[in-house]
């Protein structure tokens, strides 16, 4: 009886840590930039702060920022740090700088909301090239690490240029929505539990299930002993 005891509780303890490794993966969010506040210089926001916005928090490949902003204002990703500390776009690489919000700026303060997906390691910089940079030196900037995480969906991995929005020269109007064609709308992170403390992110339901379903066996195990 010891023996079938002992071979029970190898295969329970087998089968609730396969359940805890299937479960405990990170997974793809969105990230709305600025929460409430949205995307805006703090002239127009005085509240905003978007390095303390993205602190404490662990951005993955394969995660989206949703920038929420109006055509005043534009979106600037770069891994150029010289580019970034300029607030100037004009002379960046294609390479290494991608302007996600094609178009001229506007004062009619047209609403638009700008995904944008991180796909590469290490250091992503964001900021508004509008107006010679004045909007960026008054606030709109910041600067995330990005982790490899899962690594990019399928969906994602593809080169930068194929994501990013068509020039305004083809004489097209700038949508209200600028999307990516493969844009995959991940879990927005508003709707999935808090991450862990330490930045990590997933939740601890399947742990406590696990947890959970092992007492249960323990029990009943000792019960037959």
């Amino acid at each position: 009886m010891g023996c079938i005891c002992k071979s029970l509780l190898l295969f329970s303890f087998s089968c609730i840590l396969s359940l805890v490794q299937f479960h405990g993966g990170d997974a793809y969010e969105n990230y709305t930039v600025g929460d409430s506040l949205g995307w805006y210089d703090n002239l127009m926001v005085p509240k905003v702060n978007y390095q303390k916005w993205a602190a404490g928090k662990n951005f993955s490949l394969g995660d989206f920022l949703i920038f929420n902003t109006d055509k005043n204002h534009s979106v600037i990703q770069t891994y150029n740090q010289t580019t970034y500390n300029r607030c100037d776009s004009d002379d960046a690489d294609a390479d290494d700088t991608t302007e996600w919000s094609a178009g001229e700026p506007t004062f009619d303060a047209v609403e638009v909301t700008v995904p944008v997906p991180l796909l590469r390691v290490g250091s992503n910089f964001f900021f508004s090239g509008n107006y010679d940079g004045e909007q960026c030196r008054h606030g709109q900037h910041f600067v995330v690490n990005v982790t490899r995480g899962e690594g990019l969906p399928p969906s994602l991995n593809t080169s930068p240029d194929s994501l990013a929005p068509a020039s305004p020269e083809a004489g097209d109007d700038v949508p209200d929505t600028v999307v990516p064609s493969n844009f995959n709308n991940p879990t927005d992170s508003d709707e999935k539990a808090t991450p862990a403390a330490g930045g990590q992110k997933g939740t601890a339901g399947p742990s406590v299930m696990a947890l959970a379903a092992l007492a249960a066996v323990i029990e009943m195990v000792l019960g037959w002993v």
